[in-house]
């Protein structure tokens, strides 16, 4: 006798949560999404569209100017391709880079295009590390990031935007491997990354430069890290953190490892808040990702009353 198959439960197409816990309607500005001026790309790692308290799926309903790019951890290796949105050694003409901070598109890079080329490889089961480090326009004397970081190219990546590109190694069965494109992101000038390290500056400090574009990094805390860890790219632009005293709504659903530990959207909101954003829209959002986390509290309570009651009943 074949065991009867249970219908699957029907999910929202916008959000991507079951019909019965669709948080579209939730929003006050029904659907009309906030225009915010400074532009927002997040980085989410592969095995995060689908947990059922990712945040971003509020930021991509609730933001109007908002990328969102799959990155999956190495494997193997990869090769990541950087473009600068000039030639090296020249000024990029004020027309040029009216376009490319009002689309983030990449346009008309020639064959004389600055391009690093770096190879990230994995050693062992844990360790990645920069394995190749070129350009074809000057020279580093060894595969350190840093030493893009502290050269003539690495400032003008920052000062007038890139092109990266990620080419992601797997292994295929009989020793072979496949080389695929994993995502082609354009980094326009006044690009930031919002993640706390040693030598970010605190959000509310303030740059020597406007900040037009956010870049976030979606994740747990752990893959986050590894994220950051894998894309060396992201080590040529400003880094900004939010105060580390503050605490997650996240609260009992999900592990926040210390105090300055946010989600997605929380992280996002606060930044956007700091830069002057509407903060009437944005609080709004926050309030979609409280009722969201009420109903994983709801859904769990209730999961554990029928497992309590079946055990009553054997």
């Amino acid at each position: 006798m074949e065991q009867e198959m249970k219908p699957k439960r029907p999910f929202c197409c916008s959000c991507s949560k079951p019909l019965k816990l669709c948080i579209c309607s939730r929003f006050k500005s029904h659907h009309q999404s906030i225009n915010n001026s400074i532009a927002v790309t997040i980085l989410q790692h592969s095995q995060e569209k689908n947990h059922p308290l990712n945040s971003t799926r509020i930021a991509a309903l609730g933001l109007k100017n908002l990328r969102v790019f799959a990155v999956s951890d190495i494997h193997v290796d990869a090769r990541f391709e950087i473009r600068l949105n000039k030639r090296y050694g020249e000024e990029i003409s004020d027309a040029h880079l009216e376009r490319i901070q009002k689309n983030g598109e990449r346009f008309d890079l020639d064959e004389e295009e600055c391009v690093i080329s770096a190879r990230m490889t994995k050693f062992g089961p844990t360790f990645t590390d920069i394995s190749h480090l070129q350009c074809n326009q000057c020279h580093f004397k060894s595969p350190n990031f840093d030493e893009v970081l502290g050269s003539k190219v690495g400032e003008d990546a920052v000062l007038n935007g890139f092109v990266v590109k990620k080419l992601q190694v797997k292994q295929l069965g009989g020793g072979e491997i496949s080389e695929d494109e994993e995502f082609e992101i354009s980094v326009p000038p006044g690009s930031a990354l919002l993640y706390p390290t040693k030598k970010a500056v605190g959000a509310a400090a303030g740059f020597d430069f406007e900040v037009k574009n956010l870049i976030v990094l979606d994740g747990t805390w752990k893959k986050a890290k590894r994220l950051y860890h894998e894309n060396p790219w992201l080590k040529l632009l400003p880094h900004l953190k939010l105060d580390p005293d503050r605490m997650s709504l996240y609260g009992e659903v999900r592990h926040q490892p210390k105090a300055g530990c946010l989600s997605t959207i929380e992280s996002i909101v606060f930044a956007l808040k700091v830069f002057g954003e509407d903060g009437d829209g944005l609080d709004d959002l926050l309030e979609v990702f409280k009722s969201m986390i009420g109903d994983q509290i709801r859904c769990k309570d209730e999961k554990f009353r029928n497992m309590k009651s079946s055990n009553a009943n054997p």
